[in-house]
């Protein structure tokens, strides 16, 4: 079958470390010579061209300026304040504020690596002046910081809306449960840490006043989520208008209120999130050329016919869902996975009347474990690097968050009232 052999051919370039763009285009162009269908090459470049030119995607680089507006600033640091402050007085309440950290500062930046360098820059050299292991500090960071593509606003999930025609809106409204359910999974973790190493057994309570001091200092950007979210689902303003209010909030909030940024700090900051919102651009159109090879031979008809010979149920077909996933995300980065993954799993998921919101959820929460899950993790080189050991270090002081995760994310699929019922309750 063409998808094995393009999927196994292009596994072989990633492993070998052919950057991830030509690594797709080769692939693609590849399997069209060496099986001979006719393509020309002219209907590769027009299948390039039509995955980056969408209104929708315009959005994509404007939630990353946002974020690295946000980043850049004083934001991730009174945001740590603010969760030390309120929680630091349980066992692993340091740990447990950098998970709290993660998530609040996910619903700011939509980006798991920059949630992962701004809050782990902070909070990394913390736990180990505190005596958790350097291990433990980047195993945690590595798996917190990627609440940020669970949590809105979720730069995959804006990709999947894209790909499967799913509302931004209840995508946004569906991952803030399962975001919330996954940071205190691993907060419990911590608390188990905290108490058998005896390194944290907390602080002294703040009191009330301190609380409601650092509170006030984090509420500018702590509201960013709410105007974003408000304002999708109250029909003001479009994911991509959401986007543009994001980033004007933020230079808003960076410049004017904590006054973290100057003028002179723009051109460099612009040119960072606009390389960056390049490269995702540019794999989106790579994957988009994979993705209409694999749709012109009729992939999807055949994956169906196996798929139903296999899964008899949504249970299984929900089982299969997830292998596929995490074994995906292994490989590929969350939005070309979903680029590739969403146009085959949808009309399934339709056919055995799972609602697509559910499944973006899944697929989303897949590939978030993929970001931390050697060999091509992006947090975990993040949180390694951070901590200043290896990744197989940290990757064995992580199995216990990943079991946590991966239960959890078997939960969220099996019981869709977690992920569905703030989306029912609005729609």
């Amino acid at each position: 079958m063409i998808l094995f052999e393009t999927f196994g051919l292009f596994i072989v370039f990633t492993l070998v470390g052919v950057p991830l763009v030509y690594g797709l285009l080769i692939a693609t162009a590849g399997m069209i010579w060496w099986h001979d269908l006719g393509h020309p090459l002219t209907s590769v470049f027009l299948s390039y061209i039509g995955g980056v030119e969408s209104f929708v995607l315009i959005a994509v680089p404007l939630f990353m300026l946002a974020g690295e507006i946000l980043s850049r600033g004083g934001v991730g640091m009174r945001i740590v304040t603010f969760a030390t402050k309120l929680l630091g007085f349980l066992p692993g309440g340091l740990g447990i504020s950098t998970v709290t950290s993660c998530l609040i500062f996910g619903g700011v930046s939509g980006s798991a690596i920059a949630d992962t360098a701004a809050i782990g820059s902070v909070m990394t050299p913390a736990m180990v002046r505190k005596g958790y292991s350097p291990a433990f500090a980047g195993a945690l960071m590595s798996t917190a910081g990627t609440l940020a593509i669970v949590m809105p606003p979720s730069i995959p999930m804006l990709v999947y809306a894209f790909v499967s025609g799913a509302s931004v809106r209840d995508l946004f409204l569906a991952g803030v449960v399962p975001a919330v359910v996954f940071a205190i999974g691993l907060s419990i973790d911590c608390v188990r840490y905290g108490k058998r190493t005896g390194c944290d057994n907390g602080e002294t309570r703040a009191t009330g006043r301190e609380v409601w001091v650092a509170f006030l200092a984090a509420a500018p950007a702590l509201l960013m989520p709410v105007i974003i979210l408000g304002g999708i689902w109250s029909g003001y303003f479009t994911p991509t208008e959401a986007a543009a209010v994001a980033a004007a909030y933020g230079l808003f909030v960076s410049m004017v209120i904590y006054r973290d940024l100057k003028f002179r700090d723009l051109p460099a900051l612009l040119l960072k999130s606009f390389t960056t919102s390049a490269v995702v651009m540019v794999v989106i159109g790579a994957t988009s050329c994979l993705a209409w090879l694999i749709t012109v031979e009729q992939v999807p008809v055949q994956i169906a016919d196996l798929v139903t010979h296999y899964a008899t149920s949504p249970w299984t077909f929900l089982l299969l869902v997830n292998l596929a996933m995490l074994t995906l995300g292994c490989f590929i980065e969350p939005v070309p996975a979903i680029i590739l993954a969403a146009p085959l799993l949808v009309p399934l998921a339709t056919a055995f009347k799972i609602d697509p919101v559910h499944l973006g959820l899944i697929m989303t929460c897949n590939l978030a474990i993929g970001l931390y899950t050697p060999p091509v993790g992006g947090t975990l080189m993040v949180g390694a690097r951070l901590a200043g050991v290896g990744m197989g270090a940290v990757v064995r002081a992580m199995i216990p968050m990943m079991m946590i995760s991966v239960s959890i994310l078997l939960v969220v699929t099996y019981i869709p009232a977690i992920s569905m019922a703030l989306v029912h309750a609005v729609r």
